[in-house]
């Protein structure tokens, strides 16, 4: 459990350092299956002052807290919702990224334009419906993450090969296998929205050839991937 507690840090240290946050919204969250819990980091707590004692444990079954002086942050439901949703998801990352949140208050989708997207993710960035007033009034940190998993049709393979999504007006959702994972994918998102946004700004259509996209996303995924040097210490 240490290990994951330390993931978690280092990983919502990391929000601020990539651009993701103002002040401090976002949070990074990572899970123990066998244990049954997630670590989360504290409501409204400074990235600045954040330590390890900081972070809450969260049960995944109900999501009460079992371990931590503070109170879990309030996207706390959210991330349980995927979890369970899930059985791919390790880690889970939310920020209001400028661009992103952009495209969430437009109630659009990231669309895939080029390879920078099509290395991460196998199509766009999806981008929910709006909630109800209903969903809204009750439970609606958790419905946030339900409309998530009804918009993917509790499909993990789908939550695997797009791992992100917008809420409408509200902002991004990522996740991967590990905490660490689920931040380099609130990363990447927030960069293809930016080059998102621009390219649209200088043709409103530049659709990629497909067979290009897929390409790029099959040499860094899937049985057949060779992008990378597992064994290596470096990245590039």
């Amino acid at each position: 459990m240490a290990s994951l507690h330390e993931e978690v840090l280092a990983a919502n240290l990391d929000i601020p350092k990539a651009g993701l946050a103002t002040l401090t919204w976002g949070n990074v969250s990572g899970v123990d299956r066998e244990a049954g819990v997630f670590v989360i980091k504290p409501s409204g707590v400074a990235y600045e002052n954040l330590t390890i004692d900081d972070l809450v444990t969260v049960r995944l079954s109900d999501g009460a807290v079992v371990d931590g002086h503070l109170r879990p942050s309030t996207d706390t439901e959210t991330h349980r919702c995927l979890y369970l949703a899930f059985p791919s998801v390790g880690g889970v990352t939310h920020t209001h990224s400028t661009h992103a949140v952009a495209f969430a208050q437009a109630r659009r989708e990231i669309p895939v334009l080029g390879t920078t997207h099509a290395d991460t993710f196998n199509g766009p960035i999806p981008c929910t419906p709006d909630l109800t007033a209903e969903q809204c009034a009750v439970d609606y940190e958790y419905n946030t993450g339900r409309v998530i998993v009804d918009m993917l049709k509790e499909d993990d393979r789908k939550a695997v090969e797009v791992p992100a999504a917008l809420v409408a007006n509200h902002g991004p959702f990522t996740w991967g296998a590990t905490a660490r994972k689920s931040l380099e994918h609130a990363i990447i998102c927030e960069a293809v929205a930016d080059m998102a946004l621009h390219t649209l700004s200088l043709s409103p259509t530049a659709p990629p050839p497909p067979h290009l996209l897929q390409r790029h996303y099959t040499r860094k995924h899937g049985p057949d991937a060779y992008y990378g040097n597992p064994d290596a210490t470096t990245s590039g």
